[in-house]
């Protein structure tokens, strides 16, 4: 049966004072002392890549010299400096060749110079995949939400941008221990991670460096990780926006955008990427490198899918999805066009998620950044080919909407493999990805139940979850990014080249991942539905959610015509639909 909420008057002010305590609470949280407040950042950008930046990519090479003036690759036998610092070859040279020296400063400044562009670059890329996603998932949902769909996309950006820089940053990546390919970051000291030590092995748990990037995280190198990273958050904010479209209340989706990038997300993303328990797997138990997730088809899209997942359960189904004996109900978009052309700036951005990755494109083996950007093309097409097929042959049409969904399911589960596998296995996991994502709308529509008017959670967090097993079987072992990952020496290989630690370490992750995303993500939702109510009133959902929720029309020109016959009043004064409008 239909929950109806009703919010007006004292409980529309009552959930942004709610929201405002919240915020206020982080906030507090934030300015709590850290190991990073003592430290001095490099705001100005004037330290930032130096001699030391070069001599790091000569990969066996003397580093160092000896109290004799020798040349030795052991930093015990180094000679010390005035500081007491290890004295490198480079430092010993600067009186006898002062112009060796500038010229070793500069180059390495040049060198961290290219990957902080290519890094900014790519974030920008993501940044404008924030516009497919909304015209992707107000495509496939009706006109007489359009304007709430594009709001709830547009917004996500401003409030998980804003939690993300209170306390998600710090809390994800406040003790990764340094930015080694952008020149810096040493105040995200690994001090700063909260660790619990269990038979004299590290779990680490959550970072504390980083708040509002203030004290010694303000600094170039750290600025520019938090805006690649926060436009991976955002990422992953959005995917429920499309799951849970065309009932789900404005206010609840606010006070969920600062949630996720403060908590959900951060928490997780500190365990995959931020050097917490799950990149641990490798060097405490020998689970190949620990979690490996080159992109984030784990930390990223099977987090956004999970929480979509909780929250649909919460909200029910849209009216008129399932039928008295349970079948459903095909509920189409009202504009396949958008959602195509939405879709071909998400393949396009991904030139930015995949590659930029790599966070440099000199040194350390960031020339993969060519292979990394065919692999995600070709898993894309692949899938596409192989869910056209599919519906072809199942449903006797190229179904368009679902040949659209498999080459984002096959983006998705190529964006943890892309930096370890070859070409062969990206189309392999893209193929497999376009019938899996397929199976899955099938499955929650017909067993599960659950209404996804955009296919968000068959997307991102089955195909996401696939991406993160694919690693653990494709990945062949050639790749090098600094000749180590996760503190575990060599490169990431899989099972099918001769490492089964390195599956058991990705279905530990993707296990993880669907029982803490979706228990904490259930949790809240169902807190803020006792709250405020998480779903609006079925007559507003029925003549849609544009004037109640937002008080304008996504098609003024269109509604007056074809829309409405019979306005309903709104809680908010203003009028809202019939359920005559455009369906």
């Amino acid at each position: 049966m239909l929950r109806v909420h009703r919010s007006g008057g004292w409980l529309t002010q009552w959930w942004l004072i709610f929201l405002g305590l919240m915020l206020t609470g982080v906030v507090i949280a934030g300015c709590g002392r850290s190991p990073a407040a003592d430290l001095k950042g490099d705001p100005g950008g004037i330290a930032t890549g130096t001699k030391s930046d070069v001599v790091a990519q000569v990969a066996g090479g003397p580093q160092f010299v000896d109290k004799n003036g020798k040349p030795t690759g052991d930093v015990t036998q180094a000679a010390k400096d005035k500081d007491g610092n290890p004295l490198s070859e480079i430092d010993a040279a600067k009186d006898k060749e002062p112009l060796a020296y500038s010229l070793a400063n500069m180059v390495g400044q040049n060198r961290i110079a290219v990957n902080i562009v290519w890094t900014l670059v790519a974030g920008f890329l993501v940044m404008f995949m924030q516009a497919g996603f909304a015209l992707v998932e107000t495509g496939f949902t009706r006109a007489k939400s359009a304007a709430h769909t594009m709001m709830m996309n547009f917004m996500i950006y401003g409030l998980g941008m804003l939690g993300y820089f209170i306390a998600g940053f710090a809390f994800q990546f406040g003790g990764i221990g340094g930015l080694a390919t952008l020149g810096g970051g040493s105040a995200l000291t690994s001090a700063g991670e909260v660790t619990l030590n269990i038979a004299g092995k590290p779990f680490g748990l959550i970072g504390t460096n980083g708040f509002f990037l203030s004290g010694g995280t303000y600094d170039v190198s750290i600025a520019v990780m938090f805006l690649f990273q926060m436009v991976f958050m955002d990422t992953a904010a959005t995917i429920p926006t499309g799951a849970m479209a065309e009932r789900w209340k404005f206010s609840a989706f606010c006070i969920f955008g600062f949630f996720c990038s403060t908590v959900t997300y951060p928490v997780f993303g500190n365990w995959g990427w931020g050097g917490g328990w799950l990149a641990q797997l490798g060097s405490n138990f020998g689970f190949g490198h620990g979690y490996a997730d080159f992109a984030g088809s784990g930390v990223v899209h099977a987090v956004g899918g999970w929480m979509g997942l909780a929250g649909a359960i919460v909200l029910g189904p849209r009216i008129g999805k399932f039928n008295k004996d349970g079948s459903p109900n095909t509920i189409a978009g009202h504009n396949l066009t958008l959602a195509i052309l939405g879709t071909f700036i998400l393949a396009f951005g991904w030139f930015g998620f995949n590659p930029g990755s790599t966070l440099a494109a000199s040194g350390s083996g960031a020339l993969r950044i060519g292979l990394i950007a065919v692999n995600t093309m070709l898993a894309g097409a692949a899938a596409s080919l192989s869910a056209m097929l599919y519906m072809w042959w199942t449903k006797g049409k190229p179904d368009p909407s679902m040949t659209v969904n498999g080459i984002l399911a096959g983006l998705v589960a190529i964006t943890a493999p892309s930096g370890f596998v070859s070409p062969v296995s990206s189309v392999i996991i893209g193929l497999i990805a376009g019938v899996l994502v397929c199976w899955a709308v099938w499955f929650f529509d017909n067993i599960a139940k659950v209404d996804d008017p955009v296919g968000a959670i068959s997307v991102h967090g089955v195909c996401g979850t696939w991406g993160v097993i694919a690693v653990g079987l494709f990945a062949d072992g050639t790749s090098n990014y600094g000749g180590v990952w996760n503190g575990v020496g060599g490169s990431v290989t899989g099972l099918f080249f001769g490492d089964a630690g390195q599956l058991v370490a990705q279905l530990i992750g993707a296990i993880t991942c669907f029982v803490y995303v979706g228990g904490v993500s259930y949790i809240f939702f169902r807190v803020v539905d006792k709250l405020i109510g998480m779903r609006t009133p079925a007559e507003t959902e029925l003549g849609g959610l544009d004037i109640p929720e937002m008080g304008a029309y996504a098609y003024p020109v269109d509604f007056p015509g074809t829309g409405p016959v019979n306005p309903v009043p709104a809680s908010n004064g203003a009028t809202a639909t019939s359920a005559a409008s455009l369906a």
